[in-house]
């Protein structure tokens, strides 16, 4: 009998064809197997039915580790047998089916490691030694079907060697489109910061070496460019603050091996499986007792991001060198996309770094790494990109509509929704500019051409000034999409539901900013939401506060914090003595001071605003230099505190009082500890909008509830949520495969827009 069959998933650059190849053998079926332009891969069999039936046994249960099949499609075929044995073809360029797409990068495998090592094997010390099951993917393809000449792989020939191991079904190297070895793939280089070529032997452990004695190097990776330096000497880390302005924001480490994270930081079994898992995800890490790297690595947090190396090239820059961790942070200007293209670094990064290792192989696409931590044994996404972009997330059911969606403002993802199959875009960042609007676009076209998206709707925030918003309304006008705009809190809940497959929640949507229905800006929000609704119900929200000077105190949480307390007591006295944490000091203060008389500043009823005045009234930041910087002191000075404050929930009309906490906070500030106030002041929020949303669930007949939005990446709040709900007999429920932040927008709006009815 003959039989044509389609499979769909992950399916290409997984050693899918060296696997259909070996299982058509072993079965002693003829024809063929070769890749789609659509990303999925076609076969032909004949044999007899049990030949086949075996075969379709072993596509299922012994597929390859990186594979994963979304549908495998089975047509009779007529006629008589064509083929006396079974072949890999060439590609073809047909796309019939949709929703297939290329796997993620892959940290390298330890058969590659060992290699590495060996010095008898012909990529002994070989920075870009990779095979079928390890290496880059999403960052290398320009174009489908997955064939070497469709990414940037194809400017470097195979060499003979290459080339018998390629062809080779016996090797793990079968069809491997990134293989190669040092006489013919990319090659490594060092230059000084003005691109003058460093002569040395070994230009990778050279890296190493000037990195341990204090200098600061850019890194060419799989994804763009790291700015690497020394964790332990404070000469190159006061220079990388300075130089890419960038005060107090924590930057990344790359640890030499888990053995060395452990020596500096907490490590459970779960994020000992993250660390180690083929994605390489940075996982932040509560320090230990013994840390004893710079306190400029991650100042006045008690923890600390850590990745291990996910190439060849970043085991070899700590091989000469007894460094325990190098900074590793992704190499960008403000707002600004990764850097990607070796003249585009020299000209940003000349000026920050003092040397380039560079190598000569085009990046075809951006990708960030991945930042994750763990709450208890659940994991949850900072950021979702390298090495799980743009792996699907998969939908219960399927959508009505093929949709994108452009996300909000900061944080951004793009999302495309393909049936059941949602695919988010790597990490975007802020939209705030012509060049990552660029990247927005760019990443979006990529993303729709891999998936062969037939796109007929465009989903954005419902914020009429954002760049997105602007973006999808071009866009709906040039193609003929319908457009759909969704609040920016009923986003953050629908991926929260989508991802659980749950039909109706009660959400807490809690963050520092998002555009409300009224116009007006929300924050911390209580929301009744039920799928297949393009509408949701605001059922409670935290109490409207002040934001002296609009969007200045964002930036300067002390105006918050007067605002609040003026309705209870006078601060002039205390806001004159903390003047020097203003940028004008005693003349800002009186004229604060002054707008606190009138009425008209703009309101909001944002967590993140809530927790900005809390960490300023205690005293453990009072600048915003970076997002979420309060809030996430706030939790650090939190760890070791108590509920000495113990307040009650005071719940006025569906809306949780906040004065009541910031004065009690003011009153005690010098009686108790500011681990105790910042304890109390995570337990009066968390405890206060649980009980909420219990009520609004239980008066609605609802079984779930939920925490989203970027406030859930905060472990205490969420622990003392699920500690209510539960208690309560309801499903408490928190995102573990999408970013509870504004990187998970995108997939909340698709999701309204492919799943309502308008």
């Amino acid at each position: 009998m003959r039989v044509k069959i389609n499979v769909t998933g992950i399916v290409q650059g997984v050693g899918f064809r060296p696997f259909i190849y070996r299982i058509a053998v072993k079965h002693g079926l003829a024809g063929y197997v070769r890749n789609r332009g659509d990303a999925g891969v076609e076969i032909i069999l004949e044999g007899t039915q049990t030949a086949i039936d075996s075969f379709l046994r072993d596509l299922k249960e012994q597929k390859p580790p990186q594979a994963r099949i979304h549908n495998i499609i089975q047509t009779p075929l007529a006629g008589k047998n064509e083929y006396t044995q079974f072949t890999i073809f060439k590609s073809s360029s047909e796309t019939e089916h949709s929703g297939s797409v290329v796997p993620p990068d892959s940290a390298i495998c330890n058969e590659c490691l060992n290699e590495l090592r060996d010095p008898k094997d012909p990529r002994f010390d070989y920075f870009f030694i990779t095979c079928v099951n390890c290496g880059p993917r999403f960052t290398i393809i320009e174009r489908l079907p997955y064939d070497r000449e469709n990414t940037t792989m194809r400017e470097f020939p195979l060499c003979g060697f290459c080339q018998k191991e390629y062809e080779d079904p016996l090797n793990r190297r079968f069809h491997a489109q990134t293989v190669a070895c040092p006489t013919c793939g990319p090659k490594a280089y060092l230059t000084t910061n003005t691109g003058e070529a460093v002569k040395c032997v070994d230009p990778v452990r050279e890296a190493g070496k000037l990195l341990s004695e204090g200098s600061i190097v850019a890194v060419k990776g799989y994804g763009g460019f790291h700015i690497a330096a020394s964790t332990s000497l404070e000469a190159p880390l006061v220079r990388l603050r300075e130089s890419k302005s960038r005060r107090a924001k924590p930057f990344a480490l790359m640890a030499r091996s888990l053995q060395a994270a452990k020596s500096f930081a907490e490590v459970n079994q779960t994020e000992q499986e993250l660390l180690t898992s083929l994605s390489r995800p940075i996982v932040l890490l509560n320090k230990n007792n013994k840390y004893n790297l710079s306190p400029l690595v991650a100042p006045d947090l008690h923890n600390v991001g850590v990745m291990l190396p996910y190439s060849a090239m970043h085991y070899m820059l700590f091989d000469r060198v007894d460094d325990l961790a190098f900074v590793m942070t992704s190499a960008n200007p403000p707002n600004q996309p990764i850097v990607n293209d070796n003249n585009e670094a020299l000209q940003i990064l000349g000026g920050t770094v003092d040397y380039f290792l560079f190598h000569n192989r085009k990046i075809a696409q951006r990708c960030d790494d991945s930042v994750m931590r763990v709450h208890t044994d659940r994991n949850v996404f900072l950021r979702r990109s390298r090495g799980y972009a743009p792996a699907p997330i998969m939908l219960r059911q399927k959508a009505k509509r093929c949709v994108v969606a452009l996300g909000g403002e900061l944080n951004n993802t793009s999302c495309i929704l393909n049936a059941n199959k949602a695919f988010i875009s790597q990490h975007i960042g802020d939209v705030e500019n012509l060049e990552t609007r660029s990247f927005l676009q760019e990443a979006t076209n990529h993303l729709i051409h891999l998936t062969n998206t037939k796109v007929d709707t465009i989903a954005c925030d419902l914020h009429p000034k954002f760049t997105t918003t602007n973006l999808a309304r071009e866009l709906a006008e040039q193609n003929g999409w319908e457009l759909v705009q969704v609040q920016h809190h009923h986003a953050h809940v629908a991926a929260l539901m989508a991802e659980h497959g749950v039909d109706e929640m009660v959400g807490m949507a809690c963050d520092g900013y998002g555009y409300g229905a009224d116009g007006s800006a929300w924050g911390g929000e209580v929301m009744l939401c039920t799928s297949g609704d393009a509408g949701f119900k605001r059922v409670g929200h935290l109490e409207e506060q002040p934001l002296l000077g609009g969007d200045v105190a964002t930036r300067y949480p002390l105006r918050i914090a007067a605002g609040i307390l003026n309705k209870d007591v006078d601060v002039s006295a205390w806001l004159l003595q903390n003047s020097n944490h203003l940028p004008h000091g005693e003349t800002e203060a009186n004229l604060i001071l002054g707008q606190l008389k009138k009425s008209g500043a703009p309101q909001t009823t944002s967590l993140g605003r809530i927790l900005d005045a809390a960490a300023a009234v205690i005293g453990v930041c009072y600048e915003r230099t970076y997002e979420g910087e309060a809030a996430m002191k706030l939790e650090s000075a939190a760890v070791n505190g108590k509920d000495a404050l113990g307040l009650a929930s005071v719940i006025c009309g569906d809306v949780l009082d906040t004065s009541q906490l910031l004065l009690a906070i003011y009153i005690n500030r010098d009686r108790l500890s500011k681990a105790d106030l910042a304890y109390s002041a995570h337990a009066y929020l968390a405890k206060g909008l649980a009980t909420l949303a219990v009520e609004k669930a239980e008066e609605h007949g609802v079984k779930a509830v939920g925490f989203t939005g970027g406030a859930a990446v905060n472990a205490l709040l969420a622990s003392m949520m699920r500690e209510v709900v539960e208690a309560a007999g309801l499903r408490f429920l928190v995102h573990e495969a999408v970013p509870a932040g504004d990187g998970g927008v995108s997939f909340g709006q698709a999701v309204v827009g492919g799943f309502s009815r308008f």
